[in-house]
């Protein structure tokens, strides 16, 4: 475990003289669960130290370039790539998931003015769970029937919100489309281009696993307490509306926004940093010390849609403070680099998405992923309880309530 700083504030240095003394006592304290191991899995393998990304044996790079989302959702879920039938089938079953109940959305309709996204998407897995007689049954079959109908159902709802909210209706869903294509159509109104729906699935396919990050472990305890799977999907819809998850390509697109401009790229990126405890948003992970592979596919994605589009100021504003922040950050003698919410924020605004969805996106296709672990945690459940470490006071002498002053 890492030296416990010296320079903090008194609150926090208190706090960390008490998790000296329970070291010492042997009670171990990994605060964010950092480098706890929880249980084993078969579905993404991830080294930061090299930049890799796995999902079930596959680099994540081959899959952006050569794979659609079905595709990879089927590989998350399965084990293995579907070959054409199993591929056609698996299309067959998803095709009729992105048409929603009636009273999903009304639900949508009523909702006010000016409401999260993420909120919306929320409520309406959550009223899918309370308008399906089945919900609660957690054997195989039929959490893979509900995995299916949330495929569609996630994507449906994001696209019918954000049309709902500007004052239009929803479109309805084209069976010869892909979920890309569909997603793209639902929400824009008008047939994708080819191109589009493939950086749309690029998109798709980058953002549907990663290992046990915080949605996808929130999603996966829920669920060990044998809960229905509308139950964890929404807990973990709740985890990755945070800003330091799902939200943070807002956070990019909505300070790339108030810059405005190249020349003001660096004046923001040293105003920031020279805040304390200030962070450039998109910048940065968990478990990449080195660049995101992810950011890397994303990265090209930009710069091709800018060349094709002829608008290309929201890449060069990304690729100038990625050149300012690799300057600061060397200079301190640290590798900060772009992560994959970075320039996916860039690829969504030229795809035509307003800011506020891009967290729904993210939703859009992780529900692939979390599904993948929620079909793993029902076959081998353990109910997760992990331990807190009490550092409060005892042996308190209760006063009534007459008598305290």
């Amino acid at each position: 475990m890492a030296a416990l700083g010296s320079h903090v504030t008194p609150v926090t240095a208190v706090r960390l003289g008490k998790m000296r003394d329970q070291l010492e006592a042997g009670m171990d304290i990994y605060r964010g669960l950092a480098g706890v191991n929880v249980d084993t899995s078969k579905i993404c393998s991830i080294d930061g130290e090299r930049g890799e990304l796995i999902y079930r044996g596959y680099d994540i790079r081959e899959l952006a370039d050569r794979a659609s989302f079905e595709e990879v959702a089927y590989l998350l879920w399965n084990g293995a790539l579907p070959t054409r039938e199993q591929l056609d089938a698996f299309q067959d079953q998803l095709r009729p998931t992105f048409q929603l109940p009636g009273e999903v959305l009304e639900i949508l309709a009523a909702l006010p003015k000016g409401t999260n996204p993420m909120a919306a998407l929320r409520t309406g897995v959550s009223a899918l769970g309370a308008l399906d007689p089945h919900a609660d049954g957690t054997d195989e079959a039929n959490v893979h029937r509900i995995g299916t109908q949330l495929m569609g159902q996630v994507p449906a709802i994001v696209a019918a919100f954000q049309r709902l909210q500007a004052g239009q209706q929803p479109i309805a869903p084209d069976p010869n489309l892909s979920i890309a294509g569909n997603f793209l159509r639902m929400v824009n109104g008008e047939e994708p281009s080819e191109a589009a729906t493939r950086v749309m699935d690029v998109a798709l396919v980058l953002h549907a696993e990663h290992g046990s990050n915080a949605s996808t472990f929130v999603s996966r305890s829920t669920a060990s307490s044998l809960t229905d799977v509308y139950s964890a999907i929404t807990a973990g819809i709740g985890s990755l509306k945070g800003p330091l998850h799902g939200g943070a390509n807002f956070g990019v697109m909505q300070a790339l926004e108030s810059i405005g401009s190249v020349e003001g790229v660096e004046a923001y990126v040293l105003d920031t940093l020279g805040k304390e405890g200030g962070r450039v948003m998109g910048f940065g992970h968990r478990v990449y010390r080195v660049m995101d592979p992810r950011a890397i596919i994303l990265k090209d994605v930009s710069q091709k849609l800018a060349e094709e589009s002829g608008d290309s100021k929201w890449f060069e504003m990304s690729l100038e403070m990625e050149r300012v922040m690799e300057r600061e950050m060397s200079a301190k003698g640290k590798q900060v680099a772009p992560n994959v919410d970075f320039f996916s924020a860039s690829v969504y605004r030229m795809l035509g998405f307003e800011k506020e969805t891009y967290t729904p996106i993210f939703a859009v296709s992780r529900i692939s992923g979390w599904m993948a672990h929620l079909y793993e945690q029902y076959a081998d459940n353990r109910l997760m309880r992990p331990r807190l470490v009490y550092e409060g006071e005892k042996g308190k002498t209760f006063t009534p309530i007459d008598q305290r002053g």
